[in-house]
């Protein structure tokens, strides 16, 4: 914890997969790149999702939680995937957090989910900033499997680089105001898996930055 006078800022974290983004965040909280901060929950629609285990081996040992669309509807007939996020968002409101940052997060969230969270669906709600990590830049390959049609557009001579962004989350996919933005060049020669290393250690890092910056810009509200 923080010996600063000023308030502990609470994250919640949205994951899918193996957490490396989120261990990014971890690692950071507290230091100079990341002050006063705690991340209050761990959120993930995969049961199997490595950063639920990244999250509770920290220390000290964050809450998670999951919730997976298919098994909700399963367990909830008559229910909708816009029922799903409803839910998703109440449990990252009860976490009661100043900033929502999916990490890797494999599920586009619908309008609903953003209204619960920017105050739209409920006058008491204080409006929450929800971001999102995208490896690609602004207005280049939008949605899933970015990495792999960046490269392919390089190996037709269509592009030279590109890059990863956190973006605020808007109903439009990747859409977003971009916070952060980090151009990442091809290597001639270099095999995707190379490119995608060197592409994830810059994600690491703007992650942090962009979580920093959000809430610096919201410190006063």
């Amino acid at each position: 914890m923080s010996t600063s006078s000023k308030p502990t800022r609470r994250i919640t974290v949205l994951i899918s997969g193996s957490g490396s983004n989120l261990q990014a965040l971890i690692d950071a909280l507290n230091t100079p790149a990341l002050p006063n901060a705690e991340i209050v929950l761990v959120l993930s629609n995969r049961k199997a999702a490595y950063g639920l285990t990244r999250a509770a081996e920290a220390s000290p040992p964050i809450p998670t939680a999951y919730l997976a669309l298919q098994p909700y509807l399963k367990q909830n007939p008559g229910k909708s995937r816009e029922d799903y996020d409803a839910e998703v968002a109440q449990i990252v409101l009860r976490s009661k957090p100043d900033l929502v940052v999916l990490a890797g997060w494999m599920h586009i969230l619908s309008e609903g989910f953003l209204a619960l969270l920017d105050g739209r669906a409920d006058a008491a709600t204080s409006p929450i900033p929800v971001i999102n990590l995208h490896p690609a830049l602004p207005g280049e390959f939008d949605g899933a499997s970015a990495i792999e049609r960046a490269y392919e557009a390089f190996q037709r001579g269509e592009i030279t680089r590109s890059g990863a962004m956190v973006h605020r989350v808007v109903k439009d996919v990747d859409r977003g105001e971009p916070i952060v933005v980090r151009e990442v060049p091809f290597v001639s020669g270099e095999p995707i898996e190379a490119f995608e290393t060197r592409l994830h250690a810059v994600e690491h890092e703007i992650i942090v930055e962009a979580a920093k910056k959000v809430l610096e810009t919201t410190e006063s509200s």
